[in-house]
């Protein structure tokens, strides 16, 4: 009897550790499913993060222009970019609301915006991205036609007027001084075109017209060009105005106001006909103005972001490299950046703008 209770409990005693054993087996599949589903929509958040349509909504786009011709015009001129970039940007996968379009009061302005972050974009030439790149991120760098003149002497350009474009694309650009139909200006083109160098008591006699400090061609490059042949700056002429855009300058120089300005190379091409028919000038640009000095080449324009933008991720400057790019293959793209003269772009790196820190040196050396 005793044998029988005794089996009995050792029975009772194993179905028990059985049945305690199933359970524990079967809990931990549970646990183990329960931490994969667990585990798994972490993940789909974190991939949801990353990829997720809110981080592809740009709600506003802000661009700036620099004011190199009539704020007016390149406000005009560029209105079809907005659709043009919505478009485009949605095909890198970014969708963007609202895109805002202005031009600075001076090429500074622009520079200071994207320092400060209230505009995601800038049209700015080397000289200004140079100026703020504690501030700015260059993006892209613009080509255009080659001319028909290239040469570093002004006798050149006067003797094969007026300048062309040519089908070659090209990184770099000049500035020229222009001469205008001011008895000085006239003067003074007439010594060059004998093959004569002026003289610092040539060009200080003269009235000039100038850009920003800022402006590659019109400030920078020109003293580069003074302090080579003169050891002298734009700042030791006795006789400056600054412009607030180049149709100011010809404007100016037809009305004999100034007898020289400094623009760039193919800027007379965009101003013959305002030339004579809103600056009423008898006779073409071309007959009536001259160069007198060209300076080194200058790289070409950029457009730069903002460092300090919410909004100017690696992805987005990406997105709009390509787009940019896309757009100036199109014909109506085409019409658009021509109001800069650009005719398409390439990607750029901060280093292809090292001579515009060292040009940006010299200035500041000079004005201590």
């Amino acid at each position: 009897m005793k044998k029988r209770i005794m089996l009995f409990t050792l029975f009772t005693l194993v179905m028990v550790l059985i049945a305690g054993c199933g359970t524990s087996g079967s809990s931990s599949p549970q646990n183990t499913s329960s931490l994969s589903s667990s585990s798994s929509g972490a993940d789909n958040n974190e991939t949801s993060s990353d990829t997720g349509s809110e981080s592809k909504d740009i709600e506003k786009l802000r661009i700036s222009f620099v004011p190199s011709k009539d704020p007016e015009d390149i406000i005009t001129a560029t209105d079809p970019l907005k659709d043009l970039l919505k478009t485009q940007l949605a095909t890198e996968g970014f969708n963007v609301g609202e895109i805002s379009i202005d031009v600075g009061t001076t090429y500074e302005a622009v520079g200071e915006a994207l320092t400060a972050g209230t505009t995601d974009i800038g049209f700015v030439p080397g000289g200004t991205y140079a100026l703020y790149d504690d501030g700015a991120d260059v993006i892209l760098t613009a080509t255009r036609a080659g001319l028909s003149n290239d040469s570093e002497s002004p006798k050149d350009w006067n003797d094969n007027k007026p300048t062309e474009p040519t089908t070659d694309q090209a990184t770099y650009y000049r500035s020229l001084f222009i001469a205008g139909p001011s008895a000085k200006g006239q003067a003074l083109a007439e010594k060059v075109n004998k093959g004569e160098s002026l003289t610092w008591e040539d060009v200080n006699d003269a009235n000039w017209a100038v850009m920003s400090t800022s402006s590659s061609a019109g400030y920078i490059y020109p003293t580069l060009w003074l302090q080579e042949n003169f050891n002298k700056s734009i700042t030791d002429l006795a006789h400056v105005v600054t412009s607030d855009s180049y149709g100011s300058s010809f404007a100016r120089l037809a009305a004999k106001q100034v007898d020289v300005i400094v623009a760039y190379a193919d800027a007379r091409r965009d101003y013959s006909e305002q030339w004579t028919n809103e600056f009423s000038r008898p006779a073409s640009i071309w007959d009536e103005t001259n160069v007198i000095a060209v300076t080194d080449g200058i790289y070409n324009d950029t457009i730069s972001v903002s460092k300090n933008s919410p909004i100017i991720t690696d992805d987005f400057k990406k997105a709009l490299q390509n787009a940019f790019i896309s757009i100036a293959q199109t014909e109506e793209g085409k019409k658009v950046i021509a109001v800069y003269s650009h005719e398409g772009y390439q990607a750029a790196q901060s280093s292809d703008y090292d001579a515009e820190r060292k040009a940006q040196e010299v200035i500041r050396e000079m004005k201590k």
